[in-house]
C-alpha cells in the first residue's frame, strides 16, 4: 500500500490560469502536476495544481508573487 503524503492543492477560476501555473512551475523547477479538483473543493475550471507540502513551503512566496490568480490553496493528505 502506498504511503499517504501531505500536499498543497491550488485551484483556479480558469483553465488558462491552471495551465499558466503549470508552465510557470516547470520554468522555475517547482515540482508538481495538474490534477482534477478534489471533491471537497469547488473551482471554476475543475483543474488544480498539486505539489508536495514541503515544495509549497519552499516556494510559497515565489508562487504568491507570480501574478497568476489562485482561487484557493488547501492542504490535503493523499
Amino acid at each position: 500500500m502506498r504511503e499517504k503524503k501531505p500536499y498543497q492543492v491550488l485551484t483556479f477560476h480558469t483553465t488558462d490560469a491552471a495551465m499558466e501555473m503549470e508552465s510557470f512551475c516547470k520554468q522555475n523547477g517547482i515540482v508538481g502536476r495538474l490534477v482534477p479538483v478534489p471533491r471537497r473543493l469547488s473551482a471554476g475550471c475543475g483543474i488544480a495544481w498539486r505539489m508536495e507540502a514541503e515544495v509549497y513551503a519552499q516556494y510559497q512566496t515565489v508562487i504568491a508573487d507570480c501574478g497568476i490568480e489562485i482561487e484557493q490553496s488547501e492542504a490535503f493528505v493523499f
